[in-house]
């Protein structure tokens, strides 16, 4: 008997045939449609979406405040190129921005007032952190700049040059681009503590380049494909001082963590400490193509006309749904719901930690959260009993997202080691669907593990 393939293998089929392998797939799931939390596959089969587009989707599948705003703005036009014609869509969302530019609602989040903050609109976000990077090299009018261990910061050339992660994105596609340098990012699970981070990036200093050739410091205050590692706020601080003593432009990438995703707007709400610069793309288009750099006005206009843009940048389609998702976070119901939505994930992480010992680690900021899994050795006696090692386990990370997968939740990993489950379930989730999520979790993990 001849079992025909499904649909689902007749795409597969199509997509090994006709797309690089360079394009890589998380899941064999090909997506029919979504709504809030939820995805189905075209066979039917319903997922707990818990990544979300890469945390695109904070406001969840098809908000039906972003849809009616993209539909009212079709109505219109759906391009011009802002260069050639202006439209309010953009000029309202960009002083919506900077209204929530950190620091600007209350008038200072350091001890000095909060300058003019101007917005400029791109398409993704590595085209932001490219348009930061030259906006800073052309006010400082120095070239170097500095990232950290661990980070992603795009798949462009200099996107892949500031990365610290280099496994997956690297590659050999060099050479790459001059005068960036890492320093360590702070890993306290790994040993790397605030201090031995400040230290290193002193030496970087002493040793490599002078900190009066240095442009700028990007710095995720969430580290997003690095494993959801949360800048401490002492290091943020002892960062922004560091700036502030040699003229560096200090630069937030909030790509990932921003939009409500730590339960504030901006993750570095949460240390006190105002940027420079500040990227963000991902959720605020709210499932459309939206990026931008804002910034201290200061900075913004140092580069002469011609010198910032793009035909798609900041597309009326993709600031319609922006301003709607504005619209969303007006009420402060969304981010204390964020809040919470952490709250019980964190206290369920550690709940499981306590019955898994290879969850070596459970961290993140707010909903932004994450368990870093490590290989358990056993120990002989009257009862086997797992202990952990602390040797990264990518493979077991790889069988709970397969796990999960089956029964029908989708997960994404994370991190240097590929051993990191990270979350980024919609903020608008449900307490009921989140519970339901966590259950599938916890079977997953039990049976990755032989439990």
């Amino acid at each position: 008997m001849t079992i025909s393939p499904s649909r689902t293998d007749e795409l597969l089929a199509l997509r090994a045939a006709e797309i690089p392998r360079g394009v890589s797939n998380a899941h064999p799931v090909v997506a029919a449609r979504a709504e809030g939390v939820r995805l189905w596959d075209i066979e039917g089969r319903m997922y707990h979406d818990w990544v979300g587009g890469i945390g695109v989707l904070n406001v969840g599948h098809n908000h039906p405040h972003v849809l009616a705003a993209v539909r009212a703005q079709l109505d219109h036009f759906s391009h011009t190129c802002f260069q050639v014609a202006m439209y309010e869509p953009y000029l309202r969302l960009a002083q919506r921005l900077n209204a929530r530019f950190p620091g600007a609602a209350s008038g200072a989040a350091t001890s000095t007032k909060t300058p003019p903050v101007k917005t400029l609109f791109l398409t993704t976000g590595v085209e932001a952190t490219e348009n930061a990077i030259k906006i800073a090299r052309s006010f400082t009018g120095r070239p170097a700049v500095i990232s950290f261990t661990h980070s992603f910061h795009g798949r462009t050339l200099l996107g892949m040059t500031l990365t610290g992660k280099k496994a997956y994105y690297a590659q050999n596609f060099g050479p790459f681009a001059p005068d960036v340098y890492h320093a360590p990012f702070p890993y306290e699970y790994r040993g790397v503590s605030v201090e031995a981070a400040l230290e290193g990036l002193q030496e970087l200093f002493r040793t490599t380049v002078d900190p009066s050739r240095v442009a700028a410091i990007i710095l995720e205050p969430v580290l997003g494909e690095g494993g959801f590692l949360a800048a401490p706020t002492a290091f943020l601080q002892a960062l922004r001082d560091i700036c502030d003593l040699h003229g560096i432009v200090f630069i937030a990438d909030e790509i990932q963590s921003g939009v409500g995703r730590t339960g504030s707007f901006w993750a570095i709400e949460q240390s006190g400490v105002q940027p420079d610069l500040l990227t963000f793309a991902k959720s605020i288009g709210g499932g459309l193509p939206l990026s931008g750099v804002t910034g201290k006005a200061e900075i913004m206009d140092a580069p002469a006309p011609g010198g910032l843009g793009g035909t798609y940048a900041g597309n009326p389609l993709a600031c319609a749904a922006g301003m709607a998702v504005m619209d969303l976070f007006d009420d402060p119901a969304l981010l204390a719901h964020s809040q919470q939505v952490g709250q019980r994930l964190t206290a369920a992480f550690l709940a499981l930690q306590a019955e898994v010992p290879e969850i070596g680690d459970v961290r993140g900021l707010g909903p932004m959260v994450a368990m870093e899994f490590v290989q358990g050795s056993q120990t002989q006696g009257t009862q086997t009993k797992a202990t952990q090692t602390r040797a990264p386990a990518p493979e077991l990370a790889t069988r709970i997202v397969e796990a999960a997968r089956r029964r029908g939740l989708l997960l994404l990993k994370a991190g240097m080691y590929g051993s990191v489950i990270r979350v980024l379930v919609p903020i608008t989730v449900t307490f009921e669907e989140l519970e339901e999520g966590l259950v599938i979790l916890r079977a997953a993990v039990l049976e990755a593990v032989g439990r």
